[in-house]
């Protein structure tokens, strides 16, 4: 084995990874996505087939990518370099690297955009700005939120001040001790929004809608849309898992570590679902809204019930550090590539990726106001990078890794750094070799859009039967069947 290069600093302990990828895995999609679609997919039922998609897919990526930030010591242009090096492989595939860093940093570019609203809801509500008589007002209030950029613009430079001061001062000082506190903080702010929620007259239709097992309504959209939520929770493929990965002490378990991960985040994903919907169904409202649910619905349901000012800052609180936690993750790994390829210092770095980090989410701002008309192929800049990150860089990323740990690299490196029996490690190599790469390949058909071929033939149900054929053929394999029997 190659002694790879170490990083500048570790997290001071497991517990300090397992609080960053948390907190980079819960943005804003998990406290309104993962409920609604739980409610709208058969609640309880839908969970079961999450949870077993992310076993299925989540955590054998997620642990190859913190295997290969900690093999490789790196950014995840250095970290697969390194570790194909080792294998005698060609360096080409470094490319996989560069496609995580850039599509982390081009989520992040739009991203800032949306945690503004975060924020400058956070400043409507101390402010009294979110007062109005209905939901027609509250979506006025939205638009013009919007439409003015300087408004806009000042939030959005705020949540990139804001991410490179956190990012600016290292690992331990900046990042580790920011999520110490935030991701608890977090968590209380949560169970104090669940306590509330518990007094408002819905709770209990909150909990039927999460958790009852309707299993009519888990139809096969519900699960492409628990393989896809699973995948994308994680902050797989955008090159913040890999690059926090190679923080992680040598001592630390990477399978104890990943798994608790997925359980946090699942885990707050559900507590926001049992902290929002009680209020919206005691106020009469649609669980169905998507993003609208919290920055209109929300604010006009706060307004009507007691103490509901309070509670209402308390939850853009948690949103806005939810945000925030995500986007310190995603700048992440190009800020530690600018570190060990141009030897910036860390400040400098951050600052630097800041900058450009401002011009381009500048831009994403722009199409909801003064570049509202300014489109290419019927999109606007920030549906552009939404699109490409979203529907091709991060599923083919993550294809892309996932096979080059099952079937290029040698067995030995993974054994080596995951630390399993051979049968556990024999089970980690058939998930990433076709288990994971069948789910990740059906989310990216699907979210191209491919929905049938000629006949009526529906792509996931052909790509599921090639890969029970697989399936067989591999467990059919003599040196398969030795590993599983210990």
């Amino acid at each position: 084995m190659t002694t790879p290069q170490q990083p500048r600093a570790q997290w001071l302990g497991r517990w300090g990874f397992v609080l960053a990828a948390t907190g980079s895995a819960v943005g804003l999609g998990n406290i309104w996505k993962f409920p609604y679609i739980t409610g709208e997919h058969g609640g309880g039922a839908f969970v079961l087939v999450y949870l077993a998609c992310i076993l299925a897919v989540g955590v054998p990526v997620m642990m190859t990518e913190i295997a290969f930030g900690r093999r490789g010591r790196g950014s995840p242009i250095d970290a697969v370099r390194r570790v194909v090096t080792e294998s005698g492989r060609s360096s080409a595939w470094s490319l996989l690297g560069w496609l995580a860093m850039l599509a982390g940093f081009m989520i992040l570019s739009f991203y800032v955009v949306v945690a503004g609203w975060s924020f400058s809801y956070l400043w409507k509500m101390l402010t009294g700005g979110l007062a109005g008589s209905g939901v027609d007002d509250m979506v006025a209030i939205f638009v013009a939120n919007n439409e003015n950029p300087l408004n806009l613009g000042f939030w959005s430079t705020l949540v990139v001040v804001l991410t490179m001061l956190i990012v600016g001062r290292g690992v331990q000082a900046g990042i580790e001790r920011s999520v110490t506190w935030m991701m608890p903080g977090m968590v209380i702010m949560l169970l104090i929004l669940i306590g509330y929620g518990m007094t408002s007259g819905g709770f209990g239709e909150a909990w039927r809608f999460l958790f009852s097992f309707d299993t009519g309504s888990l139809s096969s959209d519900g699960m492409l849309a628990a393989l896809g939520h699973a995948f994308f929770t994680l902050s797989l493929a955008s090159g913040a898992i890999l690059t926090y990965g190679s923080y992680l002490p040598a001592r630390a378990s990477i399978v104890r570590t990943t798994f608790s991960v997925a359980m946090a985040d699942t885990l707050v994903a559900l507590m926001a679902g049992l902290a929002i919907f009680p209020v919206i169904f005691a106020n009469g409202m649609d669980p169905g809204e998507g993003p609208g649910l919290i920055f209109m619905s929300l604010p006009l349901a706060f307004q009507a019930m007691p103490m509901g000012t309070l509670f209402g800052i308390l939850f853009f609180v948690m949103l806005s550090m939810a945000a925030l936690t995500s986007a310190i993750s995603m700048v992440e790994a190009t800020v530690s590539w600018l570190c060990d390829n141009k030897g910036l210092s860390r400040r400098a770095a951050a600052w630097g990726t800041g900058i450009v980090l401002w011009l381009i989410s500048t831009m994403a701002m722009l199409s909801f106001n003064v570049g509202a008309d300014w489109t290419l192929l019927g999109r606007h800049f920030f549906d552009w990078l939404d699109y490409l990150t979203s529907r091709w860089m991060m599923p083919l990323g993550g294809l892309g890794m996932v096979l080059l740990a099952g079937f290029v690299l040698k067995s030995e490196t993974f054994r080596d750094e995951l630390g399993l029996s051979p049968r556990w490690h024999a089970l980690w190599l058939f998930m990433v070799r076709y288990v994971s790469p069948f789910g990740i390949l059906v989310i990216f058909v699907d979210a191209l859009g491919i929905a049938r071929i000629e006949f009526g033939i529906h792509w996931p149900w052909l790509l599921a039967a090639l890969a029970l054929a697989t399936l067989i053929g591999e467990l059919a394999s003599p040196r398969l069947r030795q590993a599983l029997a210990g």
